[in-house]
């Protein structure tokens, strides 16, 4: 009887320790931690403030579409459109600052515009049943278009009275660390919050376990569903806001491949593109390790170009790891 208590406790014991070792997001720390032990002995300007700063500012814009992008794709859902909407959304900014209106109203119309691409793709496959994938890459191609209509092909620089306090937001820094960086923060904790302790959280990975049976035992399905994609129009949206302040400029063409990076954040964090699985802490961290790789690349003195060799074996290795999670679970 006493062996068997003893067998117990060590597994309430070493519990959230095998926890955390089968956890993707744990395992992609640890490999962004051993690159960067790497980097140091490789580069001597890579922990310097300059560099932490630029890493950090950069993979922010990222990092917050990642988190709209997580909460799409533990659904079982995908969404195509991001960069389109971020280079719309930055034109509906730019016009309004460009009109001489005040900095908040550019804010609130690049918000606005983004939140409204987010709910037609959620109506149309929340409520029509359409594909994921086919909606968001038909307003991929509406989105880039419209940008390029609104804005007839040119760049907007000239962002009115307002605009020192406009770029203050996106390329302010508060106590050396980026305004990008710190909103990027703080949108991670709100998610993560959401997701565990919420009802809405539930209701998520719900949908992305098993629909069928999520609708049976009561659960909102099409408001859900909605409800996530208007949050990826949403993430979408502050990046592209965050964006035009650091750039100073909007162009049409910006967010352009921010999707791939975006899906490749989520996937290399945890998230499952069958649906179920994923996090805002992973999101956060897979953008991270994304853009060291990009920085170390360039330290390294390594052509730019096998950027995308990299995050593609990454990409791999983050779905070969989870599968073989599933297989071990099972």
């Amino acid at each position: 009887m006493s062996i068997a208590i003893d067998d117990v406790s060590r597994q309430r014991e070493w519990g959230p320790l095998r926890q955390l070792l089968r956890s993707q997001p744990f395992w992609v720390t640890v490999a962004l931690g051993l690159m960067c032990l790497v980097m140091a002995h490789v580069s001597n300007v890579f922990f310097t403030d300059d560099n932490f700063f630029n890493v950090t500012r950069n993979f922010a814009f990222i990092g917050i579409i990642a988190l709209g992008m997580t909460a799409v794709i533990i659904t079982g859902g995908i969404d195509l459109s991001v960069g389109s909407v971020v280079g719309i959304s930055g034109i509906a900014t730019g016009m309004v600052l460009n009109a001489g209106y005040h900095w908040w109203l550019g804010i609130l119309a690049g918000i606005l515009t983004a939140l409204a691409c987010g709910l037609v793709n959620g109506l149309l496959i929340a409520y029509l049943k359409l594909s994921s994938f086919i909606v968001t890459l038909g307003m991929f191609g509406i989105a880039r278009s419209l940008a390029q209509v609104l804005s007839q092909n040119h760049m907007i620089y000239q962002l009115g009275p307002d605009e020192k306090i406009f770029n203050d937001v996106g390329g302010g820094v508060l106590f050396g660390v980026a305004h990008t960086f710190i909103v990027l923060l703080v949108l991670m904790f709100v998610l993560i919050i959401a997701f565990r302790y919420t009802t809405w959280g539930r209701w998520v990975y719900a949908i992305g376990g098993n629909e069928q049976a999520a609708r049976l035992t009561g659960v909102p399905v099409n408001r859900i569903k909605v409800s996530v994609y208007v949050l990826s129009g949403l993430m979408s949206g502050i990046s592209a806001v965050m964006l035009v302040g650091w750039q100073g400029a909007a162009i049409n063409a910006m967010g352009t491949g921010y999707e791939l990076r975006a899906i490749a954040s989520s996937v290399i964090g945890g998230a499952d593109l069958m649906g179920g699985a994923g996090g805002a802490y992973g999101a956060f961290i897979g953008a991270a390790l994304i853009e060291v790789i990009r920085n170390s690349l360039l330290l390294a003195g390594v052509d730019a170009n096998w950027e995308g060799t990299f995050i593609g074996l990454f990409i791999v290795f983050a779905v070969l790891l989870s599968k073989f999670r599933g297989m071990r679970s099972g």
